[in-house]
């Protein structure tokens, strides 16, 4: 395939992206036509557009290309329209000053869950594993369950990182890109339908959604996780079968995972407390990774932490803040209409474009149902590696993942694990709008769902 041909197709779901966010609405086309633009899309978009394509193409030097991207993007909303916030460097400043919190707090957690993760690795829990798996392709099905069921409770990012570790000691450090893109769905998959699960569902829990109106994702995600989990767990098979047997004289380090459990109780205690307790502050400070980082620090006496890790996770982190500062530079204002098919699209702009600033403004406008947006916006960013932050984190660990080309072709399986659990959804429980806060409207008092036009 010449090059020509393979920017056409990569940067094909970045335009359609553009394009939905551009003409799916009468607000962002007023938006749209007062701004520099090409064939009607935004100049801004082009430029984050041509951005993920060169993280499509030179996947072997992504962060140049990203940081390259976000310099570019930067300079040009200085000059030409401004930021939300304003014009010129105090709107920058602004800007950053509305973000800081969400890029810190990524920092601190992409950091600290690469640490955790090999602490996990040393604990030979992992190697233990064949005890109880399958040795075909069903105990890679297993594993997958397995971070399904722990993202449901803990961050996505940790439960990703958590099966790549296991993986990595379970198929001898040969781990199938195919299976990598599915170890991403599954964790995402998992979080969707839990408010302390993903980024996503817990700023809806935030803005006052309730739990019980995003836990109806498991009805996508489950169905999602046995369509891409099986093709997934057979590539795998193929690829590097499950070690059939361990060491009779492995033994658990015991400290190492009590310092596994110390790091996530106190990211669960510290959410819990921030987002809950005292909602007022949480984006005043990043205290979520903060408790990580203390966590850490206290076990070091314990067990000394693989520090050599950190400059390598430090670069995939970097990456990963640039997109999302270009994704929040994006002139987003307004998003179509809430309806099953706006939701149904925004699975496919998650995938490369950021799903926290798109779960923001979908907050503000309303008459979402919140647990199909729940599913569309956090599994479809398993669509692309750079599509969630579990995908970039696992990608730190597994540099051969670092490609759209191959993801796509080889992860295929969780495009389709995506409309079969929309189409799924859609069958059993269709469309439940609720207003913004996740509770039905006082008797006589219009729901924000009926007030909105119909399409």
């Amino acid at each position: 395939m010449s090059y020509a041909r393979a920017a056409a197709k990569l940067l094909r779901p970045a335009s359609i992206a553009a394009m939905f966010l551009a003409a799916s609405s009468p607000a962002l086309a007023a938006d749209v036509a007062a701004n520099p633009s090409v064939f009607g899309i935004p100049v801004d978009f082009i430029l984050f557009a041509l951005t993920l394509l060169g993280v499509a193409l030179f996947h072997n030097h992504t962060l140049r290309v990203a940081l390259t991207g976000l310099a570019v993007i930067t300079a040009y909303k200085l000059v030409f329209t401004g930021f939300k916030t304003g014009p010129g460097i105090p709107g920058l400043i602004s800007h950053f000053g509305h973000e800081w919190v969400i890029l810190s707090n990524l920092l601190c957690l992409l950091l600290g869950f690469a640490l955790l993760s090999r602490h996990f690795e040393k604990t030979r829990i992992p190697a233990v594993l064949p005890r109880f798996l399958p040795n075909d392709w069903k105990g890679a099905f297993i594993l997958l369950v397995m971070v399904f069921v722990l993202s449901s409770f803990l961050d996505n990012i940790a439960a990703a990182l958590i099966g790549g570790a296991m993986a990595h000691t379970l198929f001898r450090a040969k781990v199938h890109v195919g299976y990598l893109a599915a170890i991403v769905a599954a964790s995402n998959a998992g979080g969707s339908g839990s408010v302390v699960g993903d980024t996503t569902t817990t700023m809806m829990w935030i803005s006052g959604v309730s739990p019980a109106a995003v836990f109806h994702a498991y009805a996508a995600a489950a169905v999602a996780l046995v369509v891409c989990g099986i093709p997934a767990a057979m590539q795998q098979h193929r690829y590097s079968p499950i070690i059939r047997h361990e060491h009779s004289n492995i033994r658990i380090d015991w400290p190492r995972a009590g310092i596994v459990a110390l790091i996530l109780v106190f990211a669960i205690i510290a959410n819990v407390i921030v987002n809950v307790g005292f909602p007022e502050v949480s984006d005043t400070f990043p205290f979520i990774g903060a408790a990580v980082w203390i966590a850490i620090l206290l076990s070091v006496p314990l067990r000394r932490p693989d520090w050599e890790l950190l400059p390598e996770a430090t670069k995939g982190s970097i990456f990963l803040l640039s997109l999302v500062t270009c994704a929040s530079m994006m002139p987003v204002e307004a998003l179509p209409a809430a309806s099953w098919r706006s939701a149904f699209g925004l699975g496919f702009v998650s995938a490369v474009f950021d799903n926290i600033p798109l779960t923001a403004l979908a907050l503000k406008q309303g008459g979402f149902d919140w647990g199909m947006l729940a599913y569309t916006v956090g599994f479809g960013g398993s669509m692309i590696w750079f599509g969630s932050s579990a995908g970039v984190a696992l990608s730190n660990m597994y540099p051969e993942a670092k490609s759209v080309v191959n993801w796509v072709r080889h992860g295929w399986h969780v495009t389709l694990a995506y409309v079969v659990g929309f189409v799924v959804l859609m069958l059993t429980l269709g469309w439940q709008p609720t207003p913004e806060r996740g509770v039905l409207p006082a008797a006589g008092e219009p729901s924000a769902a009926a007030s909105a036009p119909r399409h």
